[in-house]
C-alpha cells in the first residue's frame, strides 16, 4: 500500500487541513532546529488522513492523532522527550470508540480509555465504558519498559504508528507529496500548537483596584482594594506553601526562599452583581479571588509556577499545573523552618479543639482561617480556605532584578481579564 506523506508548519484541527506546506528539506531543517512542524499521512482515495504527527522538539513533544474514515480523531498519543535523547516517553494516550457513523467526534457518550504514564514507573489507566459522566474505574497499568518508552526514530524514518488500526498487515510504501489542499496566510485559531502548561494569567491585575475580570460564573467583576489580614513571620527565610491536611512526613509541598522577615497577608477581592434567587432581586457581593504573601512593594515583572524538587514541567499537558494538594479545601503559608511544630499546633487547635492554646488564633470573616506561632523560633503558620479539594498552583512574582516580591495562590481558578472600558460613562 502506498501512503502519501506531506509536511507543513501546522495543522488546522477543525478543517483537517495542513497550514503552510513545506518541503521535506524545510521539514528536516525545522526538525534539526527544534521548530514545530507536522507530518500528514494519507491513503489514495480517502479524504481523511490516516494519521497526523505533530512535532516540536523545543517543547519536548511529539503528538499523534489517528483519524477514521469519517474524519474523526479516534486516538491521541502524547510523547515526551526527556533526559535520554534516544527515546520518548508515551506520556498520555486516549482512545475513543464511536458507536456509529453519525456519532460526533469526542461525543461525551463515546466509550474511552485513557492511560497516563510517568518516567518513574507510576501510571494510571482509566476506562469509561459509557463515556464521560457514565462512571469510570481506574487501575494501575501493567506495562513493560518497551511499552512505556519508544525509541526515537531519526527524521524521515518514522513508521506509520496507526498501521494496525487501519488494518494494514504489510509495511506501507511512503511517497513524499506536496500538500495541494493546504491553507496559507495567518494561522487560524483552530491550528494546532504544542501543549503549554497553565500560564499565570492576570495575577497583577487581581490586586489592582478598578480592573475588570470574569471568573466564568459572573460576566463582570470589578477588583477592589486588596484586603489585608495581618502578617506572617518567616524568620527562617523559607516560605512554605502547602496543604496542611495532606502532610505525609516529608515536609511542606512547596517552599520559596524569601528574606527573613514579617510579611503582609492579603486577599485579592472583586465586587460583582447578580440576580439572587433567594432574595428575588439583584444583589452585590464581594468575593475573594486569591490570597497573597506580599514580600515587597516592588511590582512583579514576571510570574512563575513554583515547583517541588521532583516536578518536571516537560511532563505537563495543556493547561496542567503543579502545586500543593488538599483533601480538606485548605492551604497554608508558613515558616518552613518551623514546619513540624507549626503543623502540630494547627492539628492540635483545629482538629483536637484544644481551648488552652495561647499560640493559636481563629481568624473571622476571611479566607484566612487561623494562625499558629512557634514560640521557639517565632515562625508562624496561617491556614486559608480554598473553594474545594484538589491541586492549587502557587505563583511566584519576581522583580526585574529577579527578587521574590510576592507569592500568590488563586483560590478558584484564574479569572480572565476583561478589556479596559473607554467610554465616558464608565470613566
Amino acid at each position: 500500500m502506498v501512503v502519501e506523506v506531506g509536511y507543513a508548519q501546522g495543522w488546522d484541527l477543525e478543517a483537517r487541513m495542513p497550514w503552510q506546506p513545506i518541503s521535506v528539506g524545510e521539514a528536516r531543517e525545522r526538525d534539526a532546529a527544534g521548530l514545530p512542524y507536522v507530518v500528514v499521512y494519507r491513503a489514495a482515495g480517502r479524504e481523511a488522513p490516516l494519521e497526523v504527527r505533530l512535532v516540536s522538539w523545543r517543547d519536548h513533544y511529539v503528538g499523534l492523532w489517528v483519524y477514521d474514515a469519517q474524519g474523526r480523531r479516534t486516538y491521541e498519543l502524547d510523547m515526551r522527550l526527556l533526559d535520554d535523547p534516544a527515546r520518548l516517553l508515551r506520556r498520555h494516550t486516549v482512545g475513543w470508540t464511536h458507536t456509529g457513523p453519525e456519532t460526533a467526534e469526542f461525543d461525551e457518550a463515546c466509550p474511552r480509555i485513557t492511560v497516563e504514564l510517568f518516567p518513574d514507573g507510576r501510571g494510571r489507566r482509566t476506562e469509561e465504558p459509557q463515556g464521560k459522566g457514565g462512571g469510570s474505574y481506574g487501575t494501575v497499568p501493567s506495562v513493560r519498559d518497551d511499552e512505556r518508552w519508544m525509541d526515537r526514530p531519526v527524521f524521515g524514518e518514522w513508521p506509520l504508528l496507526s498501521a494496525q488500526v487501519h488494518g494494514l498487515t504489510e509495511q506501507p510504501v511512503f511517497e513524499i507529496t506536496e500538500a495541494a489542499d493546504a491553507r496559507s496566510g495567518p494561522a487560524p485559531a483552530t491550528c494546532w500548537r504544542p501543549p503549554r502548561p497553565a500560564q499565570p494569567g492576570p495575577i497583577t491585575e487581581l490586586f489592582r483596584p478598578g480592573a475588570r475580570v470574569t471568573d466564568g460564573h459572573h460576566p463582570e467583576m470589578t477588583v477592589v482594594e486588596p484586603r489585608r489580614t495581618g502578617t506572617l513571620r518567616v524568620p527562617s527565610g523559607l516560605l512554605a506553601v502547602s496543604g496542611p491536611d495532606g502532610d505525609d512526613g516529608d515536609g511542606p509541598h512547596i517552599t520559596v526562599p524569601v528574606p527573613p522577615g514579617e510579611y503582609a497577608l492579603e486577599e485579592a477581592q472583586a465586587r460583582y452583581t447578580y440576580h439572587c434567587e433567594w432574595e428575588r432581586s439583584r444583589v452585590t457581593r464581594t468575593g475573594t479571588l486569591a490570597v497573597r504573601v506580599l514580600v515587597s512593594d516592588i511590582p512583579a515583572a514576571t510570574w512563575e509556577m513554583a515547583l517541588r524538587p521532583d516536578d518536571d514541567p516537560r511532563l505537563l499537558r495543556e493547561n496542567e499545573i503543579f502545586g500543593f494538594s488538599t483533601d480538606g479545601a485548605t492551604g497554608c503559608f508558613a515558616d518552613a523552618g518551623a514546619w513540624e511544630p507549626l503543623l502540630a499546633l494547627f492539628e492540635k487547635g483545629l482538629i483536637e479543639g484544644d481551648p488552652d492554646l495561647d499560640v493559636y488564633e481563629d481568624l473571622d470573616d476571611s479566607m484566612y482561617l487561623l494562625r499558629t506561632r512557634d514560640r521557639a523560633s517565632g515562625g508562624e503558620f496561617v491556614a486559608f480556605a480554598t473553594t474545594g479539594d484538589g491541586t492549587y498552583p502557587v505563583w511566584v512574582g519576581r522583580s526585574e532584578a529577579g527578587e521574590v516580591v510576592g507569592v500568590v495562590v488563586p483560590v478558584e481558578g484564574m479569572p480572565e481579564l476583561l478589556p479596559e472600558s473607554g467610554t465616558a460613562a464608565d470613566a
